[in-house]
C-alpha cells in the first residue's frame, strides 16, 4: 500500500516547524546553535526514532538520505518538510513489506525446531545498517523465531503461539497503515526537540488536550508514569497513593507487554505499540479493572511475564498527604524515638490558596501539624521520607524548608539569558530545630532534590539513601499556531552553586537501591543537559553533620552487614548489574534458552531465600512468588524489603542525635 501521495506535510505543520525552530534558537535554556553540527545530531536522532534497532532500513536507504545531515536546520526555518516525510516514507514501505512478510511466513506455518547454535542480539542500537535484503531477512527470521520461542517457553501451544504472533504483527501493520501527516510530523519534531534535551518536546493538538492524563494516567487510570523503551512500554514511576501504588503489583522499570479489560477475555499484545495507544488502552472508567501482562524489572528475559489486575481510580489529595509515625530504636541506654514523616509529593490546593482561603491543604501545613504532634510525643529526632517523591509545587519546597531553618535562600533558578533568581523562605523563626534527616532514593526528583540539597548545604541535617533522579531543569508549555511546545527554559542550582541536574543529590550515607540508575533517572536519558555550577550565595550553617560522618558510617556498616534485608538489597543490586552486562543476547535453542532462564531465576530465587532464611521465614518455591508473598505475610519479620531503609535511617538519626547531644554536653 503506497502512501507517498497521501502522507504530505500541510501548511499548519510547515508553520509549526518554523515556530519550533525559532523557539529552540531563542527560547531554550541551552545555548544551542541550530546549525549544521546540530543538524547531524537531529538526523541521527530521527533515524533512531524511526528504526532504532536497525531492523527495517538498509545502509543504502540511509546513504540515499545522508544529504539531510546538514540540511535539517534549513528545512525547519524554511518549513521545508518534504525530505523528512520522504525518509519516513522509505521506512514506512520497508516496515510494511516486513510485516507482510512476517504474516505470510505465519500463513505458511512456523515449523520451528528450536535446535540451533544461533543467538539473537537484544540491543542493536549500535549495530551497523544491513547491507542487503538477505541480511535483514536473516535478522527477521531470528526475531520471529525468538518471538515464537518466548511464547512457547511461557507455556503456549503451537496454535496459541501463531495466533498471538499474528495478532501482534497485524496490529503493528494496521497502526502503520493508519499513520497520517500529523503522526509523521510528530516523529520528526521528536527528533528535533530531543536532540537538545529529553524534556523539550512538541505536542500535537491531540496530545496537548490530554497532556496530563497521557503522562500520569492519574485521572481514571492506574496512577503510573510510562515511557517508551524500544518496543516496550516501561513504568518509570508510580503516582503516590494511586491505584497501582496501593495495589503493590507494579514497580519502576517493569515492562508492560499486554493490556486486557475485565469484560474481555482477549489481552491485547502491546509490544511495538505507540505509547499514547497503550495509554488509551490502560485508561478507563473509575471502578473498572484493567489486566496487565508485566515483565518484572529484575527479569532479563521477556519470557518471565505474569498478569496483574488493577482497579482504576482517581487519586485524591488525601491519598498523597504527608503522614507520620514513630519508630523506636533500641539502645543500651534505652529506647530512642524517631519521628518519620512521609511526604509523597509537594502539593498545595491552588484554587483555595488563590481564593485567599485561610484554611487550605498543602505539604507545609500538613507536615507542620505532624511535627507539632511528634514534638508533643517527645521524639529524639525527625526524619522526612522523600523516597519516590517526584516533586510538585516549588513554593512548597521553599516553605517546607522554613519549618527547619530561620529565613534564608532555598534554590537559585538560572534562565536562558543567564539571569539568576533566588527563591527561599521569608518567614522568621523555625518550628523544629532538633536532629533532622532526609531519606531519598532514585525516584526523588525536582522539588525533592531542591529540599534535600538545601538541608545538606545548610548543615541542617543528614541526607540518607541513594543518589536522586537528577531532574534539575524547568519547562514551560507554550502555544504554537498548531500544537504546543514544552520547552526547557531554566535550571535549578543549590545555594552552594551546584546544579541538581544529571547528578542529583548525593547522600551523606549511601544505601543500595532496587531502582536501576542505568534505566531510571536523568543520566539514563539521551541528551540530558550536563551538571554545572554557578556562584554560591551567602548562607549560614546550622550544624556540622559532616564532622560525625566517619562514626555514623562505621556504625551503619556494622548494622547493614548483619541485617538480612540490607544484605539482600546490596547483593540484588550487584546481581542485576552483572546480569545486565552478561545478558546481551539470547539463545534460539530451546533447551539452552531454558537453562539460561532457569539459571538466572535460580540465582535470584537463591538470593531471596537466603534473605528469608535469615529472617526465619519459609523459603519460596518459585521466583514469581517473591512479590505476591511479601504482601500476604503481614508479619513484622517479613516487612517490605525497602522498609529496612526507613528503619536503618532512623537508627542513623538516633546515632546522630546521640553524638550531637554528647558534643553539647562536652563529652564528644
Amino acid at each position: 500500500m503506497a502512501l507517498a501521495a497521501q502522507i504530505q506535510p500541510g501548511e499548519e505543520q510547515r508553520q509549526a516547524a518554523v515556530e519550533v525552530a525559532e523557539s529552540l534558537r531563542y527560547g531554550h535554556y541551552a545555548d544551542t546553535a541550530i546549525d549544521d553540527d546540530w543538524s547531524r545530531l537531529a538526523f541521527e536522532r530521527y533515524l533512531d526514532i524511526l528504526d532504532g534497532q536497525r531492523a527495517f532500513l538498509l545502509e543504502s536507504d540511509v546513504e540515499e538520505f545522508r544529504h539531510l545531515e546538514t540540511r535539517i536546520d534549513d528545512m525547519l526555518f524554511e518549513g521545508e518538510l518534504e525530505p523528512a516525510y520522504q525518509l519516513y516514507q522509505r521506512y514506512h514501505d520497508r516496515a510494511e513489506n516486513r510485516f507482510e512478510w512476517l504474516l505470510d511466513t505465519l500463513d505458511e506455518g512456523l515449523n520451528f525446531t528450536y535446535e540451533t547454535d544461533m543467538r539473537l542480539d537484544l540491543d542493536r542500537r549500535d549495530a551497523d545498517w544491513a547491507t542487503s535484503e538477505a541480511e535483514l531477512e536473516e535478522l527477521w527470521r531470528k526475531r520471529l523465531k525468538n518471538d515464537a520461542l518466548t511464547l512457547d517457553i511461557s507455556g503456549q501451544d503451537e496454535e496459541q503461539v501463531e495466533n498471538n504472533l499474528r495478532q501482534r504483527y497485524e496490529g503493528q501493520l494496521t497502526r502503520l497503515r493508519q499513520t497520517n501527516g500529523e503522526d509523521v510530523f510528530g516523529l520528526f519534531m521528536a527528533a528535533v526537540t530531543s536532540s537538545i534535551d529529553p524534556h523539550t518536546e512538541y505536542l500535537s493538538p491531540r496530545q496537548g488536550e490530554s497532556f496530563d492524563i497521557q503522562m500520569r494516567l492519574s485521572l481514571e487510570g492506574i496512577g503510573a508514569m510510562l515511557q517508551s523503551d524500544g518496543e516496550y512500554v516501561k513504568v518509570t514511576s508510580l503516582v503516590p497513593g494511586g491505584p497501582a501504588d496501593r495495589a503493590g503489583v507494579l514497580e519502576p522499570a517493569d515492562r508492560i507487554v499486554g493490556v486486557g479489560q475485565e469484560d474481555e477475555e482477549k489481552t491485547v499484545n502491546v509490544v511495538g505499540m505507540r505509547l499514547d495507544e497503550v495509554v488509551d488502552l490502560i485508561r478507563g472508567p473509575k471502578g473498572t479493572v484493567v489486566r496487565l501482562d508485566v515483565v518484572p524489572a529484575e527479569a532479563v528475559d521477556m519470557t518471565r511475564s505474569h498478569t496483574v489486575e488493577i482497579t482504576r481510580d482517581t487519586v485524591d489529595l488525601e491519598d498523597q498527604a504527608a503522614h507520620g509515625e514513630v519508630i523506636e530504636v533500641e539502645r543500651d541506654d534505652g529506647v530512642k524515638r524517631i519521628g518519620v514523616i512521609t511526604i509523597p509529593t509537594f502539593y498545595v490546593d491552588f484554587d483555595a490558596w488563590q481564593a485567599g482561603a485561610e484554611e487550605f491543604r498543602s505539604t507545609t501545613r500538613d507536615v507542620a501539624r505532624e511535627v507539632e504532634r511528634l514534638k508533643g510525643e517527645g521524639v529524639d529526632g525527625i526524619m522526612l521520607d522523600l523516597r519516590n517523591n517526584g516533586g510538585g509545587a516549588l513554593q512548597e519546597a521553599n516553605s517546607l524548608l522554613g519549618l527547619f531553618i530561620d529565613r534564608g535562600p532555598t534554590v537559585q533558578v538560572r534562565d536562558a539569558r543567564g539571569r539568576i533568581s533566588l527563591y527561599g523562605d521569608t518567614e522568621t523563626g523555625t518550628l523544629y530545630d532538633g536532629p533532622l534527616a532526609v531519606l531519598v532514593n532514585r525516584l526523588s526528583a525536582s522539588a525533592s532534590e531542591i529540599f534535600a540539597g538545601a538541608i545538606q548545604d545548610y548543615g541542617r541535617g543528614l541526607v540518607l539513601g541513594s543518589a536522586t533522579f537528577g531532574k534539575g531543569t524547568v519547562q514551560t508549555l507554550n502555544d504554537l499556531s498548531h500544537g504546543q511546545i514544552k520547552l526547557t527554559r531554566a535550571k535549578f542550582y543549590r545555594i552552594s552553586g551546584e546544579s541538581t541536574q544529571n547528578r542529583g543529590v548525593e547522600p551523606d550515607i549511601l544505601f543500595p537501591d532496587m531502582v536501576d540508575p542505568e534505566r531510571i533517572g536523568e543520566s539514563s536519558l539521551d541528551n540530558a543537559l550536563a551538571w554545572d555550577t554557578v556562584q554560591a550565595v551567602q548562607y549560614r550553617h546550622y550544624g556540622e553533620p559532616w564532622e560525625y560522618l566517619e562514626t555514623l558510617r562505621s556504625r551503619h556498616r556494622e548494622r547493614a552487614e548483619s541485617h538480612p534485608n540490607f544484605v539482600y538489597l546490596k547483593e540484588r543490586v550487584e546481581l542485576a548489574r552483572r546480569m545486565r552486562e552478561e545478558h546481551t543476547s539470547v539463545s534460539l535453542d530451546r533447551e539452552r534458552r531454558q537453562r539460561e532462564v532457569e539459571s538466572r531465576d535460580a540465582e535470584q530465587l537463591a538470593l531471596e531465600n537466603r534473605r528469608r532464611k535469615a529472617l526465619g521465614l519459609e523459603p519460596l518455591d518459585e521466583l514469581i512468588d517473591a512479590r505476591s508473598e511479601a504482601g500476604e505475610e503481614e508479619t513484622e519479620r517479613d516487612e517490605p524489603v525497602d522498609r529496612v531503609q526507613v528503619t536503618e535511617a532512623a537508627a542513623i538519626l538516633a546515632d546522630y542525635a546521640e553524638l550531637t547531644e554528647r558534643r553539647l554536653a562536652g563529652r564528644y
